[in-house]
């Protein structure tokens, strides 16, 4: 259905009013990426994510699990056009304002993971993929694709070397 593939219901919806505010309550602020990290945002212009917050972030009703952060692709827009779900055409009434190559958006995980299988899976952001992702792709898959996995990489060794000069620093105070 269309819900499924744009991730939202018309915007004159109440329910889907009371999701967006909902959004923005303190989920945000709970949210994980992959790396174990608070969710960063994936892309504000444009707006996505399935509550429209620019948050790969999800819930029941999400029957997609848009929780992929992708820069998506030529290639990645007419597989998955070819597939049945067209993100290249405008869908006003569902506050969608379709997508070109180099745009950021929250895919579908089994749609990406579909992609990868036919060798068309676009690169990946972690930091602004939510951890659900893990439930349909290994970590594996996400980082050999991953745009950001240098810089991912380089906060994971700074939080580990603060957290171990953080106890070193404890030992040395008994």
């Amino acid at each position: 259905p269309v819900v499924a593939a744009f991730g939202v219901r018309p915007s004159n919806s109440r329910a889907a009013a009371l999701r967006v505010q909902a959004s923005f309550s303190d989920m945000s602020s709970q949210a994980r990426n992959v790396l174990g990290t608070p969710l960063e945002c994936c892309c504000l212009a444009p707006r996505t994510g399935y509550y429209r917050d620019g948050f790969c972030k999800t819930d029941e009703s999400d029957y997609g699990r848009h929780v992929i952060c992708a820069k998506v692709t030529k290639e990645f827009l007419e597989y998955s056009r070819s597939r049945g779900n067209d993100l290249m055409t405008p869908a006003p009434h569902f506050n969608f304002p379709g997508l070109k190559p180099g745009d950021k958006w929250c895919l579908c995980a089994s749609r990406w993971r579909e992609a990868l299988e036919a060798g068309v899976a676009p690169p990946v952001f972690l930091k602004c993929t939510h951890v659900k992702a893990l439930q349909y792709v290994t970590m594996e898959q996400l980082k050999a694709h991953a745009v950001d996995l240098k810089e991912a990489g380089a906060g994971e060794q700074q939080q580990q070397q603060a957290g171990s000069s953080s106890s070193s620093k404890a030992h040395s105070e008994l």
